[in-house]
Parts: C-alpha cells; sequence; structure tokens
C-alpha cells in the first residue's frame, strides 16, 4: 500500500514538473527580449529540455569541449530554461574578463541558507561587495601575503618530512599505497596548522577529522549545484533538495570549528610572529572599527572554503601529475637529473629549491593544463551586455570550460600530449604586455578576474614539493605498462577514474 502511494505521488511531481516547464517555455514570454538583436550562435535545441540532449557524458567538460569544437568558441546554451553562455577559447575569455569582469563577479549560484557549506556567510558565492572586498582585501594583505606565506614554511617543512617518512615505512614493508589518499594527508595536515595554528599536534586528531568533513562536502557538491539548477527552474513550488544531508554535514563542522575557536580565544597569541589565520581573523571579529563586521560564522565558513579550495583540488592535481611522470620514463629522469644536481642526495627537497628547479616547475604547470582540477568556471552575468556584435541578456550564466581553453589546438602544439617543454620558456617570452595578458588567457588552472583563485601560489607550492619529494626519494612500481588515464567527475572536481595505486621503493635516504 505504502509502495502504490509512493509511486501515485511520484507521478504527480512528474506531472507538475512537466506542467511546470510547458508553461514556462510555450506559454510564457522570456523575462529577457532580444530587442531585435542576435543572441550567439546556438546549436540546435529540443522543446523542453533545451541542450540538455547534448551532454551525453557525465563528463560535462568533455562534452562541452565536443559541442564547441562543432560549432564554435563563443555559443547560446539552454539547459531546462536556464540561459547559458559556453566560451571555450583564449581569446574569447580575454574578450570577455577584459571588458566585462566586474559584470561577470557573481557567480550565479544561490547560497545554502545558514550552512557553512556553500552558505549565505561564505566567501566562495558571495555577491560581490562590500564583504567580498574586505574578505579578499584581508585575504591579500594577511593571510595569504609572501610574508605570512614564509612564516608558515617550517609548519609546512615539517608536515613534509612526516609525508616522506610514511613513504620511506610503507617501502620497507613493501606496500602499495594510494598516491590521491597520502597526498590528501600531506595537504590536509599543512593547510590545517597552517590555518588553524602550529600547537596542533597530529594526536590531537582534528587534521583527520577536517579532512573527513571535507571529503563527504566534495561528493555533496554535484548534489548542490543540481539543487541550484532545480531551484532556478522549480523554484515556485518550494523544493529544497539535499537539505538534511547539507545541513548535517555543516553542524558536524560547526561543532569542531566552535570548539577550535574557543580554544584560540582561551590562548590568543600577543606576539605576531605566533599567530596564525585563525588569531588574525578573531582579532578583525573583535575589532569595532573594521571595514566590514564580520561574525563567527564567516570565520568559520571562510575556513570550510579553504579546507575545500585547497586540499582535494591540489591533491587531485598532483595525482594526476604523477600518473603522467609514470607514464613518461623520460620526463621522470629529467626531473631526478635537475634535482640531484640542485639539491643533491643527502637532504629532502625544500621549497626554497623550487625557484632553482624550472623543469620541476614546468611539469607542474603542464598538470595543471591537462588536468585543471575544476575543468569549468561558473560566472553570471548581472546586466545585458554586448560580446562580439552579439547580445547577451542579464542574469545569463557563464561557462569558461577551462578544460576546453586549456587544449584547444589553436592555442596549445599537440594539446593533448603532455609536453612539459612548452613552459620553460613561457614566462621569459617577449612582447607587448597587452599581447601577454592575451596570451596568459591561455592558461587558466586557477580561474581569471575578480573571482581568480587567490592561493594560486600555495597550491605551487604544495605540488611542488610533493611531487619532488616523490621522485627524488622513489622508485614507483606500477600494474600494467601504462596507468590507466580515464576521467570521471568527483562532485566537480576532475579525478581519475581509477585511482593511482602504486609501490614505492627507496631510492634515496634515509633523510
Amino acid at each position: 500500500m505504502a509502495a502504490v502511494v509512493f509511486e501515485n505521488c511520484f507521478i504527480l511531481f512528474l506531472i507538475c514538473i512537466f506542467s511546470l516547464l510547458c508553461y514556462s517555455f510555450i506559454f510564457k514570454k522570456p523575462k529577457n527580449s532580444r530587442r531585435g538583436r542576435d543572441l550567439p550562435p546556438s546549436p540546435p535545441s529540443l522543446p523542453i529540455v533545451g541542450h540538455l540532449h547534448l551532454l551525453l557524458s557525465t563528463l560535462t567538460h568533455k562534452s562541452l569541449q565536443k559541442i564547441s569544437s562543432k560549432y564554435g568558441s563563443l555559443l547560446h546554451l539552454r539547459f531546462l530554461n536556464v540561459p547559458i553562455i559556453l566560451v571555450s577559447s583564449a581569446s574569447m575569455a580575454y574578450e570577455i574578463f577584459k571588458a566585462h569582469d566586474l559584470n561577470i563577479s557573481d557567480r550565479g549560484v544561490s547560497a545554502n541558507g545558514e550552512s557553512l557549506v556553500f552558505g549565505s556567510s561564505g566567501f566562495l558565492f558571495a555577491p560581490y561587495g562590500d564583504y567580498l572586498k574586505f574578505m579578499k582585501k584581508l585575504a591579500v594583505t594577511k593571510l595569504l601575503r609572501p610574508q605570512a606565506l614564509e612564516q608558515a614554511q617550517g609548519v609546512r617543512a615539517v608536515e613534509l618530512e612526516r609525508f616522506y617518512a610514511n613513504l620511506l615505512e610503507k617501502a620497507k614493508k613493501k606496500e602499495s599505497v594510494e598516491i590521491g589518499m597520502e597526498v590528501m594527508k600531506l595537504t590536509s595536515n599543512m593547510i590545517f596548522r597552517m590555518s588553524m595554528g602550529r600547537r596542533y599536534s597530529e594526536e590531537s586528531g582534528y587534521a583527520e577529522r577536517v579532512m573527513e568533513l571535507t571529503t563527504k562536502s566534495f561528493n555533496l557538491t554535484k548534489k548542490i549545484f543540481f539543487a541550484n539548477m532545480l531551484r532556478t527552474t522549480l523554484g515556485k513550488l518550494g523544493i529544497s533538495l539535499f537539505r538534511k544531508e547539507i545541513m548535517g554535514v555543516s553542524c558536524e563542522y560547526d561543532q569542531l570549528l566552535e570548539r577550535i575557536l574557543v580554544e584560540h580565544e582561551e590562548t590568543l597569541a600577543e606576539d605576531d610572529q605566533d599567530k596564525d589565520m585563525m588569531d588574525f581573523l578573531l582579532e578583525v571579529c573583535g575589532d569595532e572599527k573594521a571595514e566590514y563586521k564580520i561574525t563567527r560564522d564567516h570565520i568559520k565558513s571562510l575556513f570550510v572554503e579553504v579546507f575545500l579550495g585547497g586540499t582535494d583540488p591540489s591533491t587531485r592535481a598532483t595525482e594526476w601529475t604523477m600518473a603522467e611522470i609514470l607514464n613518461n620514463h623520460k620526463i621522470l629522469e629529467k626531473m631526478r637529473q635537475e634535482i640531484d644536481t640542485v639539491v643533491g642526495k643527502a637532504r629532502l627537497i625544500q621549497e626554497s629549491d623550487l625557484p632553482n628547479l624550472p623543469y620541476l616547475q614546468a611539469v607542474v604547470k603542464e598538470g595543471l593544463r591537462m588536468y585543471p582540477p575544476i575543468p569549468l568556471v561558473l560566472r553570471e552575468f548581472q546586466e545585458s551586455c554586448e560580446i562580439k556584435g552579439y547580445y547577451v541578456p542579464e542574469k545569463t550564466g557563464l561557462v569558461v570550460n577551462v578544460y576546453g581553453v586549456m587544449r584547444d589546438p589553436d592555442s596549445w602544439e599537440d594539446p593533448d600530449e603532455f609536453k612539459p617543454e612548452r613552459f620553460l620558456d613561457y614566462a621569459s617570452r617577449s612582447g607587448q604586455e597587452e599581447q601577454m595578458r592575451e596570451q596568459g588567457m591561455k592558461y587558466l588552472p586557477f580561474g581569471a578576474g575578480r573571482r581568480g583563485c587567490l592561493g594560486s601560489n600555495l597550491a605551487s607550492i604544495l605540488q611542488g614539493t610533493a611531487i619532488g619529494t616523490m621522485v627524488q626519494c622513489f622508485d614507483w612500481r606500477v600494474k600494467g605498462d601504462k596507468i590507466n588515464m580515464e576521467e570521471t567527475l568527483g562532485g566537480l572536481i576532475l579525478t581519475m577514474a581509477t585511482p593511482l595505486e602504486c609501490t614505492p621503493v627507496p631510492r634515496l635516504g634515509p633523510f
């Protein structure tokens, strides 16, 4: 009986959806009129679903890349009743970010109410306004400034040594390791201790708990964006999808972060040299003269997003790059030769070595080019505008397929081949400043414009030292001749379909 009732309710629900969509597309006039001006080109669409049928693969970035290669690098698409401008070339990305950066400074994603995970007090989806400007200024001048990164170098060095020691222990036991999992532990510990304080040891269990919650949050991201898309279409029905799951993770974060906040308040350091990110934010929270009055929820949400933005994307980028290195023996040997020459064989690689290791840096950049952790950049046009003579209505979504941009054959020679050498002279190329900026739009692993990633320097350090350690200190035994490089999307993160698992064999050391 219960099953029949559920089935009837589900059928009624589908009828409601279908009726609403029919009303929207058949009887209701578009909110934004073209006013006689042409929208960008658009592939053939279907009633109701629009271009949704073209996303045949779960790999959305590849489906969009295929669409662009057939119909052009600037397209107008519609998914259900959600209009989208799709950009897939460096020249078009440059045109938009140069002329319309402020207009596209909002992500166009609704915040999840009071949740600490992508919620209204967060930084990631905040509208471009006073709060966002204040937090961005704080990040640039206090939290992620070069002096702050240098100050925390000792913490990262300790965690890197622990990472090396853990791999060495597994190597002695001839155990296989999942590279992604080991790198996730490294990045989680580094970011946790940089942001929450050097006072916390591994035994506190806090960093491990944060990693668990971060994994839960990333598993929810696809659901959150799906719910946001349906909210745009079905908002009048008052449907709130996945709210229970989202708020469950949010409550767990809240309990953990409140405990850490209280501990910081009790032992707030007076010496600037001992202050961490949490200490600085608590001071700002208590400053009545601050440009913007932030709350405890603002602090908690910021740290949730620091964990989300700093751990899984860096981990996946490192895993992809290591897979390419192990698939290309010549690249591996060239990296080792450079590291052995600069660092030697008597000590572990350090952050201070990175500027003297141009080939290692080129390998890291090439990994990010081929496998950007977040392959799609999402924005929204706040006002109507004109691009290349085409009319774009206000509140139209913007999707920049950075995966497609960085594999565009018009911009990159042999775009699907792993060639680090292409970056060896990238920074030193001469030319006019304007031309260099346009050229830079070929390479967008951290986004661009006002909403570009603020932690790109830290991410490069984490990836460079992790990859450098694994290449310098170990040989790696893999199953089969080649590593499986098939892709999947873990939430919105580009992930290996088959996790990279191999056995470390000591090459140097122990140090």
